[in-house]
């Protein structure tokens, strides 16, 4: 793997290509469940692509958070998996605002666009993360002696076994020592800048709208995407199509999967037959 490429999974054999982006703190494997579902039993259906963003997982740090370096990461990453070939591209937060930046900046290779409760939208710092940054940051890496001492020891700065488990994905032991996967210094100064944050930010690119089709899911119960952020989603995505799941909060991918499953497959089935 170069320092540009990120490191990805793939899912399936034949049919369109599919790509997932993750939200902060998470990995491709986040949307195993889904890929596994929309490629079908024999792979045939979709050939999905799940990439580690720049900072997480087994892909490539960065020197400074930029989703302008993200998107044009992601396109590389799969330009060079499929080349010539056009995406379906779908984002959930952190990663939904990569994939509408990529859409924006490299409309050729994004087909059909899905973009998971967020918006293109400043939404002014990171201090909803605050707690999960210090929890991650507390931890004595240096002293664990394994997973289980970890997960123990996680549980003393952070009680929702659900939000531990996300987290401590990004745990991994390195010959003797274990360390996070996730850029956690680069994540940290960003929050730190409070309402100068680049991550809760979403940048100019002054690309023109993306004119492709684009799904907005939206989780019910979550609060990231109101009535208003509809004007500025249009301005940049005239195609853009709401769809509201009901009783989902923020992770609808998790709360929701055969939803989000139901609404990936009509996006595959809508796509122009070459």
């Amino acid at each position: 793997m170069t320092a540009e490429s990120l490191s990805t999974l793939a899912v399936g054999s034949a049919g369109p290509r599919v790509a997932f982006l993750h939200g902060l703190f998470g990995q491709g494997r986040n949307w195993t469940q889904i890929a596994k579902a929309i490629a079908g039993p024999d792979g045939s259906a979709a050939q999905c692509l799940l990439v580690d963003l720049p900072d997480h997982g087994r892909s490539p740090w960065t020197q400074q958070f930029s989703y302008q370096t993200y998107a044009g990461r992601v396109a590389g990453t799969l330009s060079a998996a499929a080349p010539g070939e056009p995406w379906v591209l779908v984002g959930h937060s952190l990663g939904g605002k990569v994939a509408m930046v990529t859409a924006l900046t490299n409309p050729e290779l994004v087909r059909s666009l899905v973009v998971v409760d967020i918006a293109p939208k400043d939404y002014g710092d990171l201090d909803r993360f605050v707690h999960y940054i210090e929890a991650m940051r507390s931890l004595p890496l240096a002293e664990l002696t394994g997973r289980a001492d970890a997960e123990e020891r996680f549980a003393q700065v952070e009680p929702d076994a659900g939000v531990r488990g996300f987290l401590l994905q990004n745990l991994r032991r390195r010959g003797e020592t274990w360390g996070w996967q996730a850029n956690l210094d680069l994540i940290a100064a960003d929050a730190a800048l409070g309402q100068g944050s680049q991550i809760a930010d979403f940048p100019e690119t002054g690309a023109p709208p993306y004119e492709g089709p684009v799904v907005w899911l939206v989780g019910g119960d979550s609060g990231y995407v109101r009535d208003e952020d509809t004007e500025q989603m249009r301005a940049l995505f005239p195609r853009a199509r709401p769809v509201v799941v009901k009783g989902a909060g923020h992770w609808v991918h998790s709360e929701a999967p055969e939803v989000v499953i139901e609404t990936l497959r009509r996006v595959l089935r809508a796509l122009p037959q070459h």
